[in-house]
């Protein structure tokens, strides 16, 4: 039987940067709920790649935790959704290229975080990115915040539900790495992104280098 090989995306830090408006997006959320307070680009950097929860709870230490904290954070996680359908963030060089490419060589592409639900479809509505069925640029997508599941669960459940015989997690980010090990994945870094990883590990340094080393990760 020939192999079905699968490459899995982070989002943040991976294949763009959205994090100037997202903060956009939260400080007006914020500032609504009667908070002085602005929510900058360096603080949704510092996060990026934890579970939506815990980012409230770094983020909203002035907020009361429990149904407080959690109102502002549905408040800001659904405001975020709908600014960047709009806006978008910072797409990083040759993303789309690059994954039509893939796709020609054979490779079937999902993309998995720990983001919110709707982050991702917001994300592909706005760069028209066709997703949800083989025949798709995207294939299929999971996150945290569909069903709770930790990022190693969410990669190995995209694994399973597309019956891949082998596959790749590309990430940023030491918690990335560490989902993809506990998965049972190789894993590559996007050295660009936001964070180094403690283990020597395949890379790229751009996103257009990501042909040549899926090749020689998933051979």
């Amino acid at each position: 039987m020939k192999d079905k090989k699968g490459i899995i995306f982070d989002m943040d830090g991976t294949v763009w940067d959205s994090s100037e408006n997202v903060a956009k997006a939260w400080t007006v959320k914020v500032k609504e709920a009667g908070f002085d307070k602005v929510v900058t680009r360096e603080d949704i950097q510092s996060v990026m790649g934890k579970p939506m929860d815990v980012i409230a709870d770094i983020l909203f230490t002035y907020t009361k935790k429990g149904k407080q904290r959690n109102a502002l954070r549905k408040a800001c996680e659904e405001y975020e959704n709908q600014y960047l359908r709009e806006n978008g963030g910072i797409l990083y060089p040759d993303v789309v290229k690059t994954w039509e490419k893939l796709k020609k060589q054979g490779y079937h592409l999902y993309i998995v975080s720990n983001c919110q639900a709707g982050y991702i479809e917001s994300f592909l509505e706005f760069y028209k990115i066709p997703w949800g069925s083989e025949e798709d640029l995207i294939e299929d997508i999971e996150c945290y915040g569909n069903n709770l599941l930790q990022k190693d669960e969410n990669i190995s459940l995209v694994c399973e539900r597309n019956n891949l015989t082998k596959a790749c997690y590309v990430g940023d980010i030491q918690s990335d790495y560490d989902a993809t090990h506990k998965a049972g994945l190789p894993f590559i870094h996007a050295t660009y992104g936001f964070g180094s990883i403690d283990t020597e590990t395949a890379k790229i340094d751009r996103f257009s280098d990501l042909p040549k080393t899926v090749k020689e990760v998933l051979k």
